[in-house]
């Protein structure tokens, strides 16, 4: 009896082992944001979408797309109203230029600072660079993405485009997302970080 027992329990140990399938994704970056729109408390996408929800598809992690860039501060700008898909009209100012090289080619993108988050603890050494390329509309979001960075210490900052996602609104038009401005494309297709979501 008691054999039978144990053997019960070893198989249901093992099933609710199965049940729990491990989070998607080739990398930490990856994988922290599929375990954070699978947590209802963090996640942006609707309750059905969750429910269904597996994991955000991504372009295959490429090195390539991992560039170290020459930052430069542009301390005198004025604050300005950055446009939303919303009415809400946050400030921020371009706090700096970034220029790289991607694929024989240089580029440059002005990164900017919300000076809202600017006076949060957590986020006094946050960067906003957003950038439109030619994936957008087929393979990534039309609006553009995003990628979080920090103030440099010197006059380089690595980018790692790998690291790039969607706007909120991407999954849930409730959200107020700020519209990439038109200097920040790329006239090329940077083929990494997360692609268009398919909604359900």
């Amino acid at each position: 009896m008691k054999h039978i027992f144990l053997l019960l329990l070893f198989i249901s140990t093992l099933s609710c082992a199965q049940d729990k399938t491990p989070i998607a994704g080739d990398t930490e970056f990856q994988r922290e944001m599929n375990s954070e729109y699978k947590d209802a408390t963090k996640s942006p996408l609707k309750a059905k979408d969750r429910k269904s929800f597996k994991g955000l598809d991504f372009f295959k992690f490429d090195s390539t797309f991992v560039v170290k860039a020459s930052f430069k501060r542009t301390p005198d700008e004025d604050v300005f109203k950055m446009k939303t898909t919303t009415t809400r009209l946050p400030e921020y100012v371009k706090y700096g230029v970034v220029s790289f090289e991607l694929h024989g080619e240089t580029y440059q993108l002005n990164i900017y600072q919300n000076q809202g988050l600017m006076k949060k603890e957590e986020y006094k050494d946050y960067l906003f660079l957003p950038f439109l390329d030619n994936t957008n509309g087929e393979e990534s979001y039309g609006g553009g993405r995003y990628i979080d960075m920090t103030i440099p210490e010197g006059d380089a900052i690595e980018i790692d485009f790998n690291k790039a996602y969607n706007p909120y609104c991407a999954y849930n038009e409730k959200y107020s997302c700020p519209i990439v401005p038109r200097s920040n494309y790329l006239d090329l297709e940077v083929r990494a970080g997360v692609k268009v979501f398919k909604k359900h």
